[in-house]
């Protein structure tokens, strides 16, 4: 991997249309419509009096697989993403037209043998220029490192309080969610082939990050935003390990004043940490 050919690497202007049906898909995919009785997860998965949950916005705008591209010099199979920062400016319509304009913003050497640290930005505007959603996301290039130059790191994310949460919600991941998910945006195939997880050090298909992310999202606005997912303005995270599909979600919160939320998020099965850092912009 060369330093500037990543740092000056081009995105085109992605120009997406989207229908109710994609915002049905995202929405189940991150596990709503497992209580198909339940008005509160009816409204993103059926049409009538419908919403698109906020972080869909993850998945429009999509460059695609950029890092797969030979000419991108990426040990693609060992990549894992490391952390997501989304800021939401307006609500997203349940279907409509979304331009995504993507960059670099720093690439940052590890070491030889510790890898590399690719940021980058995507925003999401719509044909007027309506700025959505701007998104940060870090992905950890764990078989590259040792570039010729790296980045200062941006400020970090703060880790959540030493005391015991203020709330705490269990939400199920599904079995087959990394094979919906996928259909969203992001066809790894880590997420559905048994040889390249294997491959890449995992014993069966791991679920994207930005599907625990998603299901972590429907936590909080469930237990801070008495479900309603419009008060949710920001959802930043460290994603410190990987869920497997089947799993549950362990999300704890911290309230910090009526605005905010510092959260992480654990799997009940394998007591393990797979969300750290976390915060949440709260609307009162």
């Amino acid at each position: 991997m060369d330093y500037h050919n990543i740092k000056n690497w081009k995105f085109p202007e992605v120009d997406q249309t989207y229908t109710e049906n994609d915002s049905i898909l995202y929405a189940l995919g991150i596990g709503f419509g497992q209580e198909p009785t339940n008005p509160q997860q009816l409204k993103y998965v059926y049409e009538k009096n419908m919403q698109t949950f906020p972080t869909m916005a993850v998945v429009l705008g999509y460059p695609g697989f950029w890092m797969k591209d030979p000419r991108a010099g990426v040990n693609w199979v060992k990549l894992v993403h490391g952390e997501q920062r989304l800021k939401i400016h307006r609500p997203l319509p349940t279907s409509g037209r979304m331009i995504g304009r993507g960059r670099i913003t720093h690439v940052i050497d590890k070491g030889a043998d510790k890898g590399a640290l690719v940021l980058s930005e995507r925003t999401l505007q719509d044909p007027e220029g309506n700025l959505y959603v701007t998104m940060n996301s870090t992905t950890f290039c764990r078989g590259d490192g040792g570039l010729s130059q790296s980045d200062e790191a941006p400020a970090a994310l703060q880790a959540t309080p030493d005391r015991a949460p203020d709330l705490v919600c269990e939400l199920p991941t599904l079995p087959q969610a990394a094979l919906i998910y996928r259909l969203c945006a992001d066809n790894n195939p880590l997420h559905a082939d048994l040889e390249v997880a294997a491959n890449a050090g995992f014993p069966r298909p791991i679920l994207h990050g930005l599907c625990t992310y998603g299901v972590a999202a429907r936590a909080i606005v469930q237990a801070a935003c008495n479900n309603d997912a419009t008060r949710l303005t920001q959802m930043d995270t460290r994603f410190s390990s990987p869920v497997f599909p089947g799993e549950t979600l362990i999300c704890e919160m911290w309230r910090e004043g009526t605005e905010a939320i510092r959260f992480r998020a654990k799997v009940k099965e394998r007591d393990i940490m797979v969300l750290s850092h976390g915060y949440a912009g709260i609307k009162a």
